[in-house]
C-alpha cells in the first residue's frame, strides 16, 4: 500500500539562526530531526512504510516577523525546500511557506512556489499578529490559493498573547507550553479559525477554497452537530449551513491521532473522501502512525483513499 504523509515538518537550523529566532521548549528537542531533509528523514520513513512526505516550514517561528525580514526569509525556507524535493523528486512534495505580514508579497511567493516550483499548496500557521484569516487583508492569499487551485493547509500557532496570558499563566513553564499548544490549547485554536472563516463568510465567496487541518480535525469532528444547532441559525444570508460548508471545503488529516474512537468520529462527520494520513513528523511517530493505517477499522478501499488516494486527488500528486 502507498502512503503519502502530508503534514511533515522542516526547519533548517542555518536560517532560524540567522533570523535569531530560539525554538522554545518543545520544539528546539527536535531542532536537529526538523534540520534534516536527507538521509535520517528517509530511513525514518522507509523504517515506516511511508513512500511521500509532504514537506512544511514549521514558520510560525517567523510567521508574524515585519516585511522587510519576512519575506526574504520566507523565500529562503522555500528554496530550501524547493532543494529538498528536487534532490529527491519521488520522496519528498512541499507546501509553501508564506510572508503573512505582507499580503501582496505573500500572494507573489504562494504564485511562485506552485507555478514555478511546483509546490502542491501553502501551510499558515494560525493567525498573525492577531489577524485571522477571515481578515479582509488577507483575503488575496486565499483568493491566490483558490485561483491556483491548491489547499491552505491550516497549522495550528500559540495564541495571540493576551489568551496566553489569560488561559495559561500560573503554571510551570513546560506544561504551560504543552497546554497551550500541543496538549490542548492549538486544537482549540485551529477549530475556532476554521469556523470564524466559514461565519465571516470567506467560503461564500470563495467557494472553491480548499482548506485542510490536522489532528483528526482539530475537534471539529467530535462538535459538528452542536456547532450546527447552535452557530448555524445566527450566521445568516449563506448558501450552505455550517456543516454543509465544512464538508465542501474542509479537509482532515490524521496527524498524531492513533487510534479508533477520533478516526470513526471523523469518519462519521465528514467522509472517507476528505480524510488523509499525516505523521507531523518530527513530533508524531511514524512507524506508530502506519502501524495504526494498516489495522484501522475501514475496509481496503477507505484505507487507501486514507493513504494515498485522498492525497494524490487533493494535491495533484
Amino acid at each position: 500500500m502507498k502512503v503519502i504523509a502530508i503534514e511533515e515538518h522542516m526547519l533548517p537550523r542555518d536560517i532560524l539562526a540567522s533570523a535569531g529566532i530560539d525554538l522554545g521548549l518543545r520544539a528546539g528537542k527536535r531542532a536537529a530531526q526538523l534540520d534534516d531533509v536527507g538521509e535520517g528523514r528517509l530511513r525514518i520513513m522507509d523504517e515506516a512504510g511511508i513512500d511521500v512526505q509532504v514537506l512544511s516550514a514549521l514558520s510560525y517561528f517567523v510567521q508574524d516577523l515585519e516585511p522587510e525580514q519576512s519575506v526574504p526569509l520566507h523565500r529562503g525556507l522555500n528554496d530550501r525546500l524547493a532543494s529538498a524535493v528536487a534532490e529527491h523528486p519521488y520522496r519528498f512534495r512541499a507546501f509553501a511557506a508564506l510572508p503573512m505580514t505582507d499580503t501582496a508579497k505573500a500572494v507573489d511567493e504562494l504564485t511562485r512556489c506552485v507555478d514555478e516550483l511546483g509546490f502542491v499548496g501553502a501551510m499558515i500557521h494560525g493567525q498573525t499578529n492577531g489577524v485571522f484569516l477571515d481578515d479582509r487583508s488577507v483575503r488575496p492569499i486565499l483568493a491566490a490559493a483558490a485561483r491556483l487551485d491548491v489547499p491552505i493547509y491550516l497549522h495550528p500557532a500559540p495564541a495571540p498573547l493576551v489568551v496566553q496570558e489569560a488561559y495559561f499563566s500560573g503554571l510551570a513553564p513546560e506544561v504551560a507550553a504543552c497546554l497551550s499548544t500541543s496538549g490542548w490549547g492549538w486544537h482549540a485554536e485551529c477549530g475556532m479559525h476554521v469556523l470564524r472563516m466559514v461565519a465571516a463568510g470567506v467560503f461564500e465567496e470563495l467557494p472553491d477554497l480548499k482548506v485542510i487541518v490536522g489532528h483528526m480535525g482539530e475537534g471539529l469532528p467530535f462538535h459538528l452537530d452542536r456547532i450546527e444547532s447552535m452557530l448555524n441559525p445566527v450566521v445568516t444570508g449563506h448558501t450552505l449551513s455550517i456543516a454543509e460548508t465544512l464538508r465542501r471545503n474542509l479537509y482532515l488529516t490524521t496527524s498524531g491521532y492513533n487510534t479508533d474512537a477520533p478516526l470513526l468520529c471523523a469518519l462519521s462527520a465528514f467522509g472517507v473522501d476528505h480524510i488523509m494520513f499525516s505523521v507531523d513528523h518530527p513530533f508524531g511517530d511514524s512507524a506508530r502512525a502506519t502501524s495504526y493505517l494498516r489495522s484501522a477499522p475501514v475496509d481496503a478501499g477507505d484505507r487507501e483513499k486514507i493513504a494515498h488516494g485522498n492525497a494524490e486527488s487533493l494535491l495533484r500528486i
